[in-house]
């Protein structure tokens, strides 16, 4: 197999070593030549992923910003030919999935809508994994639902990275989900770490400070891309979150034990519901 990774920051560079691990050949290419110079030295990657050969990959696996994404679909879309399958890792899908089926369509390959459900607060290429995506869903929006051929043929090009699962949903569903499975989760740590406490926190801290700040240890730029790509579906996330915050804080204003033990069970409760 042959596999073309654009960008190799933490996510390309992972599925990288992944696949090399795997026993595939990795051709590469990333915005900063020293980047794609160090990953071919390092083993994982062969060579520099080319114009020329595009046409050549089994797979070419898009993990960039959104916008760099569907800039480098639009501008090499011509060049890949009708073997490759171009699927991008971006975190909204919305827009990307929009304007790479158009590209697909026009120039006859076959695109799909990706994202890795794996990452860990820290970025670049130094921080890449082989076992990044071991045990992991990979969530992939097709252009068709109905063609199980094709969704076959992604599953089979996706499970040497060490995916656990494939999930098909639209680009639609895929936006409104995460919203709040990680864009929120990322911007609550953002705020939350903004507390003038925490600065006097050694010493006071374990377990619970450690799951809320993780997170906020992250990319600026590309998290507000993410967030500004997906800002309707986020919005109502952070209206709904503060709206329940709000509840809180009005039963610890008014001393209203009773209210803030029914308010903490329902939260558990809804916990133990939706993980089991």
């Amino acid at each position: 197999m042959l596999v073309g990774v654009v960008g190799l920051g933490l996510i390309g560079g992972s599925f990288a070593k992944a696949y090399a691990k795997a026993g595939a050949e990795v051709l590469a290419y990333d915005l900063d030549p020293s980047v794609t110079r160090f990953a071919i030295l390092s083993g994982c990657v062969k060579g520099e992923l080319t114009d020329d050969k595009l046409k050549d990959c089994d797979l070419i696996l898009i993990c960039t910003y959104p916008a760099a994404a569907v800039r480098f679909l639009e501008d090499k879309g011509p060049l890949f030919g009708d073997k490759p399958a171009v699927v991008d890792c971006c975190g909204t899908k919305r827009e990307v999935a929009r304007r790479g089926m158009a590209v697909a369509g026009k120039h006859g390959f076959l695109y799909v809508g990706g994202h890795p459900m794996a990452g860990t607060q820290f970025s670049g290429f130094k921080h890449a994994r082989a076992d990044l995506f071991k045990g992991a869903p990979m969530v992939i929006v097709p252009p068709r639902f109905d063609d199980a051929a094709l969704l076959d043929r992604i599953k089979g090009l996706m499970m040497p990275a060490g995916f656990a699962a494939i999930s098909v949903t639209t680009a639609e569903e895929h936006d409104r989900v995460i919203a709040f499975t990680s864009q929120l989760a990322h911007l609550v740590s953002s705020a939350y770490i903004k507390s003038p406490t925490a600065r006097a926190h050694k010493g006071f801290s374990a377990g619970s400070y450690k799951d809320m700040t993780r997170v906020a240890w992250l990319n600026p730029e590309m998290w507000a891309e993410l967030f500004l790509d997906d800002r309707d579906y986020l919005i109502g996330e952070v209206d709904s979150l503060i709206g329940h915050l709000e509840e809180y804080r009005d039963a610890l204003r008014a001393d209203d034990r009773e209210t803030l033990t029914a308010l903490l069970a329902e939260g558990k409760a809804i916990k133990e519901e939706v993980d089991g």
